[in-house]
């Protein structure tokens, strides 16, 4: 035929023979050419030659149009106008065109004209091995229950191959197993049907999985093919009963385990699978009720938790039935046993229990006295359990242990004064010796019974009273007090007056209540008459027998501004403070005229006189020292001061409520020749009668002075009996100073009583030295103006301040 064969020579002779036959039917007006040319050919392939197969000269084709009529697959073949050859215009795919139909033919119509003529192409289309066989997955599962019984069918489903013919499906091959062989079923030439048959039981524990190869062959050549992986998954039988690892645990606990914590985990298998395999857990019917309040058991896990306490002192050993049972529709079960020890801690305190106790004891209760009887337990056991017992801090008791070793009695071991300790607060100490260990503590009061072995105690010994003078009779002066250390009836304290100084009875002037110890002064006291005295006040208990005790007042009066000055010159015949001085007329500035004395029986301030110039007929003439009472002239007489002057002087105290008197002088101015005379006149019986005055005046002022003295001196015994410490009574004040000794104060000492604070000025001493007797201490001393460089006292003052 001359055309070309395409893909393969066999294809060629094909052709050539499909083109002979149809030359034998071959007529004038119309003919049926038939091609033959496999599937899959290139573009471009010729498949024949039309026109010379159909006999018409190669010359005339372009004039007469050769083409080729089809219907919906003109486009597959083409026919070239020129030579008339057909050719494969597109992809032909014989399984695309025809499926699994077979032979595949495609009709197509050639067309010629002038004249026109249509002649019948058909080309078949033949089958390659193109296609392998296929499953519709690559995995396939597959399960079997492990009860199924040998001979047991079981579908697999098929490959599929598009090829026809040889090509197409032909045989599938099963790998190599112990449990299955295959079976093929035809159901048509196309479709065949692979089957697992069963050979051996499965057994689901011992294999729960089978693994096979399925391989679909065709008959192409060479052969192609397609292999399905098969999973055999065995189904879970109930056959097996849970097995526990251990049929016996043993473990130890310890005691006040925290809730929560772990005691032993319970395993156990089963060889099953699923709900079959799946093992829970729970406590057996031999379970102690009690012990499922201590333990929580998972069911799931098998594990046992404490959830209670667990007390060795209730029980030493638990046994727990445990029994493991697997889920399948009749379960199979098994039991095991836990066996939990309880290992002793130390968690119990030692108890003290006081069997016998004196809640009171007399304080001189001899050493070894009994107070208490107890016992003492522990309910730990081994050095958990033993207990010693100890006494805290230094007390005079002591703790006895009994042979038995879990007694003890509380003893004194030195003697008691309930003065200084009045109860007893005993903490006993019981201590086990457990690691760590635990204690307990008792306390234990003791009281102290009183006996009367205390005198009652004056709050001061002696007691210094400060009291001013002319109080009121009837007064109540201050009060004493003493308290005894003792209690009760031995601690009530009445008083009583004992004996005044040089022996009298303090009954006549003073008073005092016995039951709060409140002194009253009877009489009114005078300072310029009693300046001191002392008693004793007795305090007395109530006890049997009683104490007592005694203690001395010291009192010293006050001197009161009560006194006022007493003029002592100038003094005339008549007995008033009037005076006359006659002077030279021609005396200078300074002259001394004539000196104001006065004395007042007050001390201390209210004995400190000051001298002021009440009236003068000239006042630029003569001056009045405030201190001395001193008067001189402040200038010389002139021709019109008058000859006689008039001076009017008073004289006061320095008291709160100031007291004065006056005194009249007259100077008389004279000429120096009278003056002379008159003055050896009125000096001879001036003299006269100031040595009298003088002689009673020392005298008064000794006697008062020696009064005093004693005071003072007994003052000073009293503060050396105490601490020398003299700060808080007496202090120095520099607010007065050492001056000329003309009456100015030169010397204080401040002390207080109560709320008041006294000052006493004097002269310059030491605290322990006396006044000496005659020194006129409380008297302005105003000597003889005659004997002023001989006899002159010097004046000195000693003064009570009260502020």
């Amino acid at each position: 035929m001359g055309t070309e064969c395409g893909r393969e020579r066999s294809g060629c002779r094909r052709t050539r023979l499909h083109f002979v036959i149809l030359l034998l039917l071959w007529n004038t007006t119309s003919a049926q050419i038939r091609y033959s040319i496999q599937e899959e050919l290139k573009i471009g392939t010729i498949v024949g030659n039309i026109a010379k197969d159909l006999g018409i000269d190669r010359g005339t084709l372009s004039d007469r149009n050769l083409r080729i009529v089809t219907g919906s697959k003109q486009d597959l073949f083409q026919v070239n106008e020129r030579d008339g050859a057909l050719f494969v215009n597109q992809r032909i795919d014989r399984e695309e065109l025809c499926g699994k139909s077979s032979p595949c033919h495609v009709n197509l119509k050639a067309v010629i004209e002038n004249p026109l003529e249509m002649h019948h192409v058909t080309v078949e289309i033949v089958d390659v091995n193109d296609h392998s066989p296929s499953f519709p997955s690559k995995e396939s599962r597959l399960e079997i229950s492990e009860s199924a019984m040998p001979g047991a069918r079981f579908q697999l489903e098929g490959a599929r191959d598009p090829d026809v013919g040889v090509n197409g499906l032909r045989l599938y091959k099963l790998s190599q197993n112990d449990h299955f062989r295959l079976e093929i079923e035809d159901l048509n030439e196309n479709t065949k049907i692979p089957f697992l048959i069963l050979q051996k039981s499965l057994d689901r524990e011992t294999a729960p999985l089978h693994g096979l190869h399925l391989t679909a062959l065709d008959g192409g050549n060479p052969h192609r093919s397609d292999t399905l992986n098969i999973t055999v998954i065995v189904l879970d039988v109930n056959d097996n009963a849970p097995v526990c690892k251990q049929q016996k645990y043993t473990v130890i606990l310890r005691e006040n385990a925290p809730i929560g914590t772990f005691v032993v985990k319970v395993n156990a298998s089963d060889l099953d699978a699923g709900a079959n395999g799946e093992v829970t857990f729970a406590f057996g019917n031999k379970f102690n009720s009690h012990a499922s309040e201590l333990f929580d058991l998972d069911s799931k896990s098998g594990e046992i938790k404490v959830k209670g306490l667990v007390d060795f002192e209730d029980k030493q050993i638990y046994e727990l039935n445990i029994r493991a049972s697997d889920k399948g529709p009749v379960p199979l079960s098994t039991h095991c046993n836990v066996f939990v020890k309880v290992e002793d801690v130390n968690d119990n305190k030692p108890e003290i229990d006081v069997t016998s106790l004196s809640s009171s004891i007399r304080e001189n209760a001899p050493p070894g006295t009994v107070v208490a009887l107890m016992g003492v337990t522990d309910l730990d056991s081994g050095v958990n359990g033993q207990v010693v017992c100890t006494l805290a801090g230094d007390l005079p008791f002591d703790l006895k242990p009994s042979s038995e070793g879990n007694f003890y009695s509380l003893v004194t071991k030195s003697p008691l004064d309930r003065e200084s300790v009045s109860q007893y607060d005993i903490t006993v100490t019981a201590k086990d010796l457990g690691s760590p260990s635990l204690s307990s503590r008792k306390k234990i009061r003791v009281e102290i019974s009183d006996i009367n072995d205390n005198s009652p105690v004056f709050s001061e010994s002696p007691y210094t009273l400060y009291m001013v003078e002319n109080n009121a009779p009837g007064a109540s002066m201050f009060t004493v007090s003493a308290s005894d250390a003792d209690e009760g009836e031995n601690a009530l304290v009445s008083y009583s007056l004992g004996q005044v100084s040089a022996g009298h009875s303090a009954a006549s002037f003073l008073n005092i209540n016995p039951d709060n110890g409140n002194i009253y002064a009877l009489k009114s006291f005078d300072f310029e008459t009693l300046k001191t005295f002392q008693f004793q006040v007795v305090a007395k208990d109530s006890g049997t027998p009683s104490l007592s005790s005694n203690v001395t007042v010291n009192v010293f009066i006050l001197d009161q501004n009560d006194n006022a000055p007493v003029i002592l010159s100038p003094v005339s015949a008549n007995g008033s403070a009037e005076g006359l001085e006659e002077i030279p007329r021609n005396v200078n500035a300074g002259h001394s005229v004539a000196k104001v004395r006065a004395f007042d029986a007050d001390i201390g301030y209210n004995a400190w006189l000051s001298f002021s110039l009440q009236h003068a007929t000239d006042a630029s003439l003569f001056s009045l020292e405030r201190y001395t009472g001193q008067i001189r002239t402040l200038r010389s007489f002139t021709e019109t001061d008058e000859a006689e002057q008039r001076l009017v002087i008073v004289v006061k105290d320095n008291g709160n409520v100031s007291l004065s008197a006056t005194a009249t002088v007259s100077i008389k101015a004279v000429e120096p020749k009278e003056a002379f005379a008159a003055s050896d006149a009125k000096s001879a019986v001036q003299t006269e009668e100031e040595n009298n005055v003088t002689f009673y005046l020392i005298i008064t002022l000794s006697s008062v002075s020696a009064l005093f003295l004693l005071s003072i001196i007994g003052l000073i015994v009293m503060q050396c009996s105490k601490p020398p410490d003299y700060s808080p009574k007496y202090s120095r004040d520099s607010n007065y100073a050492d001056t000329s000794g003309n009456g100015t104060l030169c010397h204080s000492i401040q002390y207080r009583s109560g709320d008041k604070r006294y000052m006493l000025v004097g002269p310059r001493m030491s605290i322990g030295s006396a006044i000496v007797p005659g020194s006129h201490a409380n008297t302005l001393m105003v000597p003889d103006h005659r004997n002023r460089t001989s006899g002159e006292v010097r004046s000195e003052l000693f003064c009570f301040l009260v502020f």
